[in-house]
């Protein structure tokens, strides 16, 4: 992997997570896919929630797809869906959920993306949260998208 394909640093706070997904949404475009790995309570639906009102606003009701397994959501540019993985047995699954297809035209937060298998996007960008007590370490991995790891290092640096 390229070197600057790769940043990790600290979010110290769920304030912090959050700008992190305030950040995203202003430069995730349709056809983006963002994996968000990390165990149970790392904070993926909080950077997604985060992302999702940053685009949507404020106020917008933004509930875990943890049961539903997808939600969806009208964006100006495009559909935002949120998938949570978790309780897929099989990657055909995702092929009935039709996530497969919103991969090229959607804005795609996929929580639990193991449970893809062979299905991930090769331009996906992976981010790991990782807990530390209070804090998170988000690692994000994004070889296909060298400008946004270049702005990335520049607005959050490198720990």
């Amino acid at each position: 992997m390229m070197p600057d394909a790769a940043l990790s640093f600290l979010l110290p706070d769920d304030v912090a997570t959050d700008r992190l997904g305030q950040w995203l949404a202003a430069r995730l475009q349709p056809g983006d896919t963002l994996l968000l790995q990390g165990p149970i309570g790392a904070g993926k639906t909080h950077l997604a929630r985060a992302l999702i009102r940053a685009r949507l606003g404020a106020m917008t009701e933004v509930p875990s797809p943890s049961f539903t397994l997808v939600q969806t959501y009208e964006d100006p540019a495009g559909e935002i869906w949120h998938a949570d993985l978790y309780r897929l047995g099989h990657p055909d699954e995702v092929i009935e959920l039709g996530l497969e297809a919103a991969f090229a035209t959607a804005i795609c937060l996929v929580e639990w993306p193991d449970r893809l298998g062979s299905l991930a996007p090769a331009h996906a960008i992976h981010l790991h949260l990782t807990p530390r007590a209070e804090a998170r370490r988000a690692t994000i991995t994004a070889p296909g998208h060298p400008a946004l790891i270049a702005a990335l290092r520049a607005d959050w640096g490198q720990a």
